[in-house]
């Protein structure tokens, strides 16, 4: 089991699962409007394997579809569902109790990255984002 939650502690989630095998590390625009930094780190987990445990999270809709869960009372960005993978729920990685232990393994959206952000850690890169279905 992996937890996970918001800033202030008021909203908390739960992964039945042991280790997360999808971390990436996204560098689109609309991940970076949204967090207000220059990427995202995000795991990729069944979404029957993900539930909130503590007060529901605020459901934001973006007109790109899907939808984004931040804390309303702190504004922590913690979970990301997109119908181009709808049978997973995406964790944002800093949000996890022992974010540590979860390094990332590639970087996707490369080609929406701000110019001034240097890739130097020696990852995999997708211009966009390769989906398993695809």
């Amino acid at each position: 089991m992996i937890e996970g939650g918001c800033h202030c502690g008021a909203c908390r989630y739960q992964l039945d699962i042991d280790a997360l095998d999808d971390v990436a590390v996204c560098h689109c625009s609309v991940c970076r409007r949204s967090s207000g930094g220059t990427h995202v780190t995000w795991a990729t987990v069944p979404l029957g394997d993900f539930r909130w445990t503590r007060d529901a999270p605020f459901c934001y809709r973006p007109s790109c579809g899907g939808e984004r869960y931040f804390c309303p009372a702190c504004g922590a960005q913690m979970a990301l569902w997109t119908p181009l993978a709808s049978e997973t729920i995406d964790v944002s990685v800093v949000t996890l109790d022992q974010a540590d232990r979860f390094p990332p393994d590639r970087h996707i959206w490369i080609g929406s990255r701000l110019a001034w952000v240097s890739l130097n850690d020696g990852l995999a890169r997708e211009d966009e984002e390769i989906y398993p279905h695809e």
